[in-house]
């Protein structure tokens, strides 16, 4: 065996979601040879890919059947996250991938939403911060049980910044982490697209894979704040299935698709799908109506992220400070792996095929 016969044989696995092979996209390195041993690394496009397991049978076999079928071979994995900020040298230089999660009105599970998918960004192995970018109604400090601690400050050249809480693997910050709960935040819109400002340029977030922002309902200030701030890889879009939902997250779609912002979205997930009963885990109850997510999104040519059903569990862990992915119920915790291994196949893919990240000029 010869380093061209390995990789003309894994010339053959193509990568799913980029379509491409992993020769032609440069994923194979570090082929060594000793007898009918053979190993190499693949360079996957996140840590987090849900796709590993696949790559890794199709490897063996391609080298099985086109080189050599006694050989032993050890496939490696490593990972370097892809990404399309043009701005690394600046704002948050050490993020790679920012991901905003929408809705067009409250009520929806968003925060839920984005707190699971953080969390089950992290346990696939990437490196995650989750911003609570809901100044009238943070949630991040009951969901991840951190309420009435403080963050640290640490002076880097004379400028104070904010260290985020690190819990369950992931950096939180949230402005319920910075006044009391039982205070009402009573700003006005610069007020309030201020300190988002500060949570972008303040906070210490270090290296990231993935910053998730949970963002507030509605379109408005802090929205077209953030988006001039810093260059959003894309947006992920929550809505519930019914029709009042579905029109306010029509809203969402054209805020980020029309030209003056033009965000890429992710794509667009349906919370509380169903009802599952706990005694009764393979029955589904449409209590909101039947797939309106799924049939929103194919009217706007969305990908479709996932759903997520009405499970008891879910509730209560938001609420005690254990969130789905850090609980043990299984249908809960399998919904949000499904919907976040969706949501990372299609964010790889965005990098790949859309043009470069820049912030958001808006003319007023």
């Amino acid at each position: 065996m010869t380093e061209s016969d390995i990789l003309k044989a894994l010339s053959n696995v193509e990568e799913p979601d980029l379509g491409k092979d992993i020769v032609t996209l440069n994923m194979v390195k570090d082929i060594k040879i000793s007898g009918d041993d053979v190993s190499f690394t693949v360079v996957l496009t996140t840590p987090a890919c849900p796709l590993k397991d696949m790559i890794q049978r199709a490897c063996v076999n391609a080298v099985k059947l086109l080189v050599n079928k006694q050989a032993n071979v050890h496939v490696n994995f490593t990972s370097n996250t892809n990404t399309t900020r043009k701005d690394v040298a600046q704002i948050l230089p050490g993020v790679k991938n920012i991901i905003a999660v929408v809705s067009g009105k409250g009520g929806v599970g968003k925060s839920t939403v984005a707190a699971n998918l953080a969390l089950a960004f992290a346990q696939g192995g990437a490196k995650v911060g989750l911003m609570d970018a809901d100044i009238y109604g943070p949630s991040v400090p009951m969901m991840f049980g951190v309420r009435g601690e403080r963050p640290m400050m640490k002076d880097v050249n004379g400028k104070g910044f904010i260290i985020p809480l690190d819990r369950f693997g992931i950096k939180l910050m949230s402005i319920g982490l910075l006044v009391d709960e039982k205070n009402a935040v009573v700003w006005r819109g610069p007020m309030a697209s201020s300190a988002i400002r500060q949570f972008v340029t303040d906070v210490e977030w270090g290296e990231l894979d993935y910053l998730v922002i949970d963002m507030p309902p509605g379109t408005g200030d802090i929205h077209l704040t953030l988006m001039q701030t810093v260059p959003v890889t894309g947006v992920v879009i929550v809505t519930t299935p019914q029709d009042v939902a579905l029109a306010d997250a029509k809203k969402g779609i054209a805020m980020f698709g029309q030209a003056q912002i033009n965000v890429p979205i992710i794509g667009l997930v349906e919370n509380m799908s169903y009802f599952t009963p706990a005694e009764l885990p393979e029955n589904k109850y449409y209590i909101f109506g039947k797939e309106g997510g799924k049939k929103l999104a194919d009217e706007y040519d969305l990908a479709f992220l996932g759903q997520i059903p009405i499970v008891q569990s879910i509730r209560e862990g938001g609420d005690k400070g254990y969130p789905a992915m850090v609980g043990d119920d299984p249908i809960s915790k399998q919904a949000f792996e499904e919907f976040a291994s969706t949501t990372i196949r299609n964010i790889a893919i965005r990098n790949a095929s859309v043009p470069n990240t820049k912030v958001v000029e808006v003319f007023e």
